[in-house]
């Protein structure tokens, strides 16, 4: 079992800084593409595309990570104003909501996926680019992030602290 969890623990933090790495090459392709354009040279296109595409994978990587960090946006006003027992029975349930939503995400984005391996789909523009190699991003994170979400909803640990204000 611990094995399982460490691999699962280094499925989690290698996503997420894949979602870093991600965050440097935005930053590296946009300075590029601006300074490019201001010597009066065109952009490679391929900085362009590659950028959105890195919006995409730190986006779908990188989640997971902020859920167990709680770093995703909450606003607990609600919570803080209920009283302990409340509070914790209503963090569980929000989690618990999220769970539902993040299984019922992976769930089409696994379908999605499928889809576009089944139908060969390619993304055209600066480049041929396989679509399932965007869209397997989708089921993976999901799926991650549920697990993550669950660990708030049976975990000793609750996704809302009761502090609100404190932490901004």
């Amino acid at each position: 079992m611990r094995l399982i969890v460490r691999l699962y623990d280094l499925l989690l933090y290698g996503m997420a800084l894949v979602a870093a790495a991600t965050l440097v090459w935005l930053m590296v392709s946009v300075v590029t593409s601006v300074a490019m354009r201001n010597l009066g040279v065109q952009p490679f296109a391929w900085l362009f595309t590659s950028a959105e595409y890195g919006l995409l994978y730190m986006t779908m990587l990188g989640a997971p990570w902020l859920v167990r960090e709680k770093g995703h946006v909450h606003i607990e006003l609600v919570t803080a104003a209920l009283p302990g027992g409340l509070r914790r029975i209503v963090s569980r349930l929000i989690a618990a909501a999220c769970v539902a939503v993040s299984l019922i995400l992976a769930w089409y984005g696994l379908e999605l996926f499928l889809t576009n391996v089944e139908r060969n789909d390619y993304d055209v523009r600066a480049y041929f680019f396989p679509r399932w190699m965007l869209t397997i991003s989708f089921p993976i994170a999901f799926t991650v992030m549920a697990i993550e979400f669950a660990r708030f909803v049976f975990g000793p640990q609750l996704m809302h602290s009761g502090e609100a204000g404190i932490h901004e």
